[in-house]
C-alpha cells in the first residue's frame, strides 16, 4: 500500500508539470514511461484525470505507440532483431537461445525482473545481421552460443549497478 502512495504521489509531481489540456496527452504518458518503465491502470486512470480526456483515448494511445509499454518490463530489454536479413542469417535460432536461456518467451519478464524480451522489426544494422540489442548495446553477427554471453555480461553490470 506505501508503494501505490509514493507511485500516486510521483504521477502527481509528473502531471503537474502539464497543464490540463488533452494535447499533452503523448507527453506525460512518455514521461511516465520514463519514470515508470511503464505505464498501469492507475497511471491511465490518473493521466485521464488530470487531462480531462476519455480514459478509453489515453489508452489507444498507450497502445498505439511501441515505444509505451501498459505491462511492466525488465531493467534489461533484450530486442532481436526478426527483419529480412537477420532472419536469413539465423535471428529465430539466437532468439530461441536467448529464451531458453532465460526460460521466458518474447513479452515476458524473469521473475527477478531483470530481463525481458521482444522481438523487432529491422533495425537498420543488416550488414551485422543477426542483430541483438541488450540494454542498448547493439551486439552483430551473433551466433547461438554468444548468448547466454551476452546475457551473463548484462546480468553483471545491473547487479553491480
Amino acid at each position: 500500500m506505501q508503494l501505490e502512495l509514493e507511485q500516486t504521489r510521483n504521477i502527481k509531481e509528473i502531471l503537474s508539470h502539464y497543464p490540463p489540456e488533452q494535447r499533452y496527452s503523448l507527453a506525460v504518458l512518455q514521461e511516465v514511461q520514463k519514470e515508470y518503465g511503464y505505464i498501469s491502470p492507475n497511471h491511465l486512470m490518473a493521466i485521464s484525470s488530470h487531462l480531462g480526456v476519455p480514459v478509453s483515448e489515453i489508452f489507444s494511445i498507450a497502445t498505439f505507440y511501441k515505444a509505451l509499454s501498459l505491462d511492466k518490463k525488465g531493467k534489461c530489454i533484450i530486442k532481436v532483431c526478426d527483419g529480412t536479413a537477420c532472419h536469413i542469417r539465423g535471428s529465430v535460432n539466437v532468439l530461441e537461445e536467448i529464451k531458453r536461456a532465460l526460460k521466458i518467451n518474447e513479452g515476458e519478464t524473469t521473475p527477478d525482473g531483470l530481463f525481458s524480451i521482444e522481438i523487432v522489426n529491422c533495425v537498420g544494422s543488416c550488414a551485422m545481421a543477426p542483430v541483438v540489442i541488450c540494454d542498448k548495446v547493439y551486439h552483430g553477427n551473433v551466433q547461438i552460443d554468444q548468448a547466454k554471453e551476452i546475457i551473463d555480461e548484462a546480468k553483471e553490470v545491473l547487479l553491480n549497478e
